[in-house]
């Protein structure tokens, strides 16, 4: 075991027994039951949806029909991600330690069914009787930190069950590929929400209509799932006996270091593209209203790639797979700093170019976690998918706070001006966080990347070395 943790941790693949390249084939697991994966999928459906329509459209309910202050809900957001950010970690490294006779996840998963959809329910429907001032505004923030609380609790057991499901190397692209579709799906629901409530005379009483279909819906695939999902009974018992020094052990796993570093950067790119669409569609391209398409158009190709990428992903290497999907959506991003007036057409071809790798990321980058969580097993003796994921998330969110700060910064020290003519010096820059940004992220973490030493060679070593000590236990 100790030869296989050192040869991994300096990326030559090795069999424990002889030092020689993988002279030892590795058990192939079971192929996971298409119907498992549906029914742990089933809870992305309701969350695509309200993830999404939180972050797109509750600022704007909130302001132009409830009659909050825009500053007191932007407070009420940053206190609540702030909020969010800290509770993954508690969240994951509970999950990993409870011990029950449903086992480590589901008891978080079915405690956090019901309170999400009650309290996004509550979200979108606050009682008339508060008005629109401060009583109303505690509501609001109230309600959308005890959302995103609700959505920890569940998710960081429900992710952590993933990296559980199976030990194959190709079928967690499976599993991590058919949740993220569904996710995907759910989310096309909410423009078609959006659009309703844009033009409704009815805003805030429909509103209440769509939180209750979708707070329905979700507690009820997420008592589904923790209801009928089964736990693998080897891993009872086996998280973390120190939460402090379990968070150290993600930063010394090499592996999962060169992941963090990668995704870190990865979603700073993501969040430049997201926090800038829209001034890049008024003030670059002239027409406000191409941002949606052009970013449907990459969402949509993104979904519709996911079943290639899942069978690609049986045949080629993830690191493969994975270099090639970052170098195609840093050059398409690229792209679009090139592009000016009249040019929507060359939008929506680069916007499928992207997202058709982008469905690549999205299915091989947790798949990848997952398999860095089978070194830490053989490094360590311990199952702590909790802390892994929750590290994942804490590096997410840091990413978006980054990019957030970089798209204020060049809009004000360009001389943006609120809803006037933007000089070249602003229009430049939103150029330059469009696409040079993700050329640069992009870029870096796939020269990172090469270094990564977990391929599935390597993985099946590990899966020899930790299916001889599983059954001997």
């Amino acid at each position: 075991m100790e030869l296989v943790a050192k040869t991994l941790e300096i990326g030559v693949e090795a069999s424990p027994e002889t030092g020689d390249p993988a002279l030892r084939t590795a058990p192939q697991p079971e192929r996971l039951a298409t119907k498992t994966i549906l029914l742990f999928s089933a809870p992305a459906l309701g969350q695509g949806f309200m993830f999404l329509f939180t972050g797109m459209y509750l600022l704007k309910f909130s302001t132009d029909v409830l009659g909050i202050a825009p500053g007191v809900m932007g407070v009420i957001f940053l206190l609540s991600r702030l909020w969010d950010a800290g509770s993954d970690p508690l969240a994951g490294y509970l999950s990993d330690a409870t011990r029950s006779r449903l086992g480590r996840r589901r008891p978080w998963m079915i405690a956090g069914a019901i309170p999400v959809g009650l309290v996004f329910y509550a979200m979108w429907a606050p009682p008339l009787q508060l008005g629109s001032g401060t009583a109303l505004a505690i509501w609001m923030g109230v309600a959308i930190i005890l959302f995103y609380t609700g959505m920890t609790v569940f998710n960081m057991p429900h992710d952590s069950l993933a990296a559980e499901l199976s030990d194959s190397y190709e079928d967690r692209n499976r599993i991590f590929g058919i949740r993220r579709a569904f996710f995907g799906v759910g989310t096309i629901f909410v423009f078609l929400g959006i659009g309703w409530l844009s033009s409704t005379e009815t805003p805030r009483q429909d509103a209440q209509l769509f939180a209750a279909i979708a707070a329905v819906v979700t507690a009820g695939c997420m008592l589904l799932t923790g209801v009928f999902i089964r736990e693998r009974p080897e891993f009872q018992g086996r998280g973390a006996r120190k939460p402090f020094r379990a968070f150290a052990e993600v930063f010394r796993n090499p592996h999962a270091r060169l992941l963090l570093g990668v995704f870190f950067l990865q979603q700073v790119g993501v969040g430049a593209v997201s926090f800038m669409g829209a001034y890049y569609a008024e003030y670059v391209l002239g027409d406000p209203e191409i941002f949606a398409p052009m970013m449907g158009s990459l969402f949509v190709v993104s979904l519709l790639s996911i079943p290639g990428w899942i069978w690609l992903g049986q045949r080629f290497d993830k690191k493969v797979l994975m270099l090639a999907s970052m170098w195609i959506v840093g050059g398409a991003l690229f792209c679009l700093g090139f592009l000016s007036e009249g040019d929507n057409m060359l939008v929506y071809a680069v916007a499928c170019v992207a997202g058709l790798a982008v469905g690549g990321l999205d299915v091989l980058f947790p798949s990848m976690q997952a398999d860095v969580i089978d070194y830490d097993e053989l490094r360590s003796d311990e199952r702590k998918e909790g802390v892994y994921f929750a590290a994942w998330a804490f590096a997410a969110k840091s990413a978006t706070g980054i990019s957030a700060a970089l798209a204020g910064f060049a809009l004000g020290a360009t001389g943006y001006a609120v809803g006037g003519e933007q000089p070249e010096s602003v229009r430049f820059a939103i150029r330059a966080m469009m696409s040079g940004i993700p050329l640069v992220t992009y870029g870096a973490g796939s020269l990172l990347f090469m270094r990564f030493a977990l391929t599935r060679k390597a993985h099946d070593e590990i899966r020899v070395e930790l299916a001889s000590r599983r059954a001997s236990r």
